[in-house]
């Protein structure tokens, strides 16, 4: 018989991972800036899509500030990965909230307080009292 050294280095059914964390999903940085893995956008396309969704959410279109968070998940998960978009989507997730924060408040002002909490402006307010006053109702 031959006399067969082994090499430790040469191990073929070895981990390519060299991370020790056996959960791959929940302990690796992200690789890929979006949602979509491969099939997304590079990082540089993607610092350019997250500034513009970022920059357009002022233009009262809050809603891209909630797709921007969601297509940009894996940089909005990990705190490390991405710098470059992550201050955009941070920034698109902070709006977003703002601004569900106030949606909610003046709706639920409105939908609590009412004629109540306004008193006699509450006439004046009201779409459907000043519909009937503009005669644009078309029901009288």
């Amino acid at each position: 018989m031959e006399n067969q050294t082994t090499n430790p280095n040469n191990n073929s059914n070895a981990n390519p991972n060299p991370s020790p964390n056996r959960n791959s999903i929940t302990g690796s940085w992200p690789v890929w800036p979006t949602i979509d893995g491969p099939l997304g956008l590079s990082e540089e396309d993607s610092v350019r899509y997250a500034r513009r969704f970022y920059k357009f959410g002022f233009a009262m279109l809050p809603w891209l500030w909630a797709l921007n968070c969601f297509y940009f998940w894996p940089v909005l998960r990990h705190s490390r990965s991405f710098p470059a978009i992550r201050r955009y989507v941070l920034g698109s997730a902070v709006g977003f909230a703002v601004f569900t924060a106030l949606l909610s408040l003046w709706a639920l002002t409105f939908a609590i307080g009412g004629e109540h909490l306004f008193g006699p402006v509450w006439d004046q307010l009201v779409m459907y009292k000043l519909a009937d006053k503009l005669e644009l109702s078309g029901w009288s």
